[in-house]
This record gives structure tokens, C-alpha cells and sequence, in this order.
């Protein structure tokens, strides 16, 4: 028996073992295309709800609409979602709640507290008022006490934050003698109230009569702060 020179055996096993290993980056990568796939289908899937539950409202909305709006397999939004309501509270967090978070986020105001609310709840009307996200507020008006449990959500991923937002900095500008009526901060309801009434107001009667929901808001902080002196 011939035996092979041992240079040819080490290559043959180096070989060998070049052959069962991955290359660099070999599995990530199709595992990462997998992944930012699976991530387009998703973000098409929530857009095509989105659309389809402001053209039909919650209740006329299905979920074989929204696979034929997005494109997509209806067994493929079960990947995804466990059925509508669920794909509606996506939307929620997605679209409305980071706007809503910005105002616990906001830093201890530098200037006045009329000022930090004025400059977030304008912020707000140009965000919604006129937008999607104004038509997904709408939506939960209308349909919100057929179904207690998506009104249920949106009060504790949406409400029940911008309260205590606001509740915060009510409490601050009583504390610094910028707001006299102290109970106000028992009905933080009141702050936010002209930024309902715009978004409402803009579908139902704009076209009757328009309102700068802007200018309200001025008139309206005249009323909590006193009116804003002129020089």
C-alpha cells in the first residue's frame, strides 16, 4: 500500500475543513435579508390597515381587504397578527403614542410653562389635525364604545399619558405662580380639550366653517394664563 505524501493529505484535510465552514457573514446575511423582509411585509401590512380602517371604520374593516391592499398572502398577516384588533393597536403605538410621548419627554422648561405647552400642543394640531392620525383619533370617537377593549387600549397607551403630561406641567406652572386656579390640575382635561375640538371640528364642519385651531389655542391659554402682555 502507497501512502500519500503528507503535504497532499494536509491540503486535502484543510480542504475538508474549509468546505463545512460558513463563510464570513454567510449565515447572517440571508437570515438579515429574511429579517428586513419579513420587516417591509409588516410595515405594508400596517399601512394597508391603516387605510382601510379609515376608509371603512373598525367594525367593515377585513383583514382579507387589507392582505389584497398590501399585497399579501391573508395567512401571511397571521405571521404577524393574531386578527384585527391586535393589528389596530399596532397602529396605534406606531402612529399616535410617540407623539403623544414627546410630552413626557420634554425637559423642565427653560422659559415659561405657557410657552413649553403652547409650543407642544401646536405641534400636536400640525401633527394630527388634518392628518392620518387625526382621522385614527376620529375613528376611536366614533367606534371606541362598541369596542370597549380598543377604547380600553387606546385610554392607557394614549390617554392616560398625555393626563399625566399634562397633569405635570399644570402642577409646575401652579407651583410657579403662572396658573391661579389650582384646581385646574384636577381636570388636566381641560388643557388639551381645543386640541379634540380641532380634530373633530375639522371633519365634521370645516367646510361649514373653518377654524383656525391655532388662534383658539392662543384664546384658549389667554384664559388659563391671563392674556400675554404687549409692549
Amino acid at each position: 500500500m502507497t501512502r500519500k505524501p503528507a503535504k497532499a493529505a494536509a491540503a486535502k484535510e484543510k480542504s475538508k475543513a474549509a468546505s463545512h465552514r460558513p463563510e464570513a457573514g454567510g449565515e447572517a446575511a440571508p437570515a438579515s435579508s429574511r429579517a428586513m423582509r419579513a420587516a417591509e411585509r409588516r410595515a405594508a401590512i400596517v399601512e394597508a390597515a391603516m387605510d382601510e380602517f379609515i376608509a371603512r371604520g373598525f367594525a367593515a374593516t377585513r383583514l382579507d381587504d387589507i392582505a389584497k391592499r398590501a399585497g399579501v398572502a391573508k395567512g401571511t398577516i397571521y405571521l404577524h397578527f393574531k386578527d384585527k384588533e391586535s393589528m389596530f393597536e399596532e397602529l396605534v403605538r406606531t402612529v399616535i403614542v410617540p407623539v403623544v410621548a414627546r410630552l413626557n419627554a420634554l425637559p423642565p422648561p427653560a422659559g415659561s410653562v405657557r410657552d413649553l405647552i403652547e409650543t407642544f400642543a401646536g405641534n400636536f394640531l400640525k401633527e394630527v389635525m388634518g392628518t392620518r392620525r387625526g382621522d385614527l383619533v376620529r375613528l376611536i370617537v366614533a367606534e371606541g364604545p362598541r369596542f370597549p377593549s380598543v377604547a380600553d387600549f387606546y385610554y392607557r397607551e394614549v390617554v392616560s399619558r398625555g393626563i399625566a403630561g399634562m397633569r405635570a406641567l399644570i402642577e409646575l406652572g401652579i407651583a410657579r405662580g403662572e396658573i391661579h386656579q389650582k384646581n385646574l390640575a384636577r381636570y388636566p382635561q381641560i388643557l388639551v380639550a381645543p386640541a379634540m375640538i380641532a380634530v373633530i371640528w375639522q371633519s365634521l364642519f370645516a367646510r361649514h366653517a373653518p377654524l383656525d385651531a391655532q388662534d383658539m389655542l392662543r384664546v384658549h391659554l389667554d384664559l388659563i394664563f391671563g392674556e400675554r402682555r404687549t409692549t
